[in-house]
């Protein structure tokens, strides 16, 4: 079947890629070995710019490098929401006499899941493709889900990136098929060390090594 693949990108980053030596991922790759049978018609990366912060200042440029690299995907888009910081009062979790919250501030990512979902809708209200596949763990996603399935009869896969103990059994029970990322897949599907775009040769972030 013809496939659109649409990607959380933070939960793929949080459920199965940080704290591995597999950052450096090509999702194409990775949706190529886990859909053998389906036709890739498009992939669609969803995420938000990260900030500096004190603990890591290069984060930013490691993502910026990440998204240069998926940008060499001819298949893939990436949409970008956007992150909200405000400063809220929260609890502690000792308080004392003199002291029973402290300010802190909240950093909240916007509109990625709004935005799979848009384009979820739109691409399949425009018969883009025979069936859609979202590599997501989020339980946000399960209306668009069942909207899809229902309202226009296409069939829906969802590939966990999260390890199986903390699978949505919501969105599980409403997918079409459901697929769980290994660490063998991850580790079988990384960009070359150096990749090439219109601006030239970069490569894979010094601490993003592979073992």
């Amino acid at each position: 079947m013809v496939a659109n693949i649409y990607i959380d990108g933070f939960n793929l980053y949080y459920g199965a890629v940080k704290g591995t030596p597999w950052k450096w991922l090509n999702v194409e790759c990775l949706c190529r070995r886990l859909l053998p049978r389906d036709t890739l018609n498009r992939i669609r990366y969803f995420t938000a710019r990260i900030t500096a912060r004190p603990e890591d200042p290069r984060a930013p440029q490691r993502q910026q490098t990440y998204l240069r690299a998926l940008q060499t995907i001819p298949i893939l888009t990436v949409h970008e929401g956007y992150f909200l910081a405000t400063p809220v009062r929260m609890p502690l979790v000792h308080p004392t006499r003199n002291r029973r919250t402290v300010e802190v501030i909240r950093t909240e990512e916007k509109g990625s899941d709004v935005n799979l979902a848009t384009y979820l809708l739109l691409d399949v209200f425009e018969q883009d493709c025979e069936t859609a596949v979202i590599i997501s763990n989020d339980s946000d996603l399960l209306e668009p889900v069942r909207a899809v399935k229902r309202r226009f009869g296409m069939p829906v896969g969802i590939i966990n990136p999260h390890p199986p103990r903390r699978r949505s059994r919501a969105l599980l029970a409403e997918a079409s098929f459901f697929k769980q990322i290994r660490a063998g897949a991850l580790a079988a599907c990384q960009f070359p060390q150096t990749l090439t775009d219109i601006s030239g040769d970069f490569s894979c972030p010094s601490e993003w090594t592979h073992p």
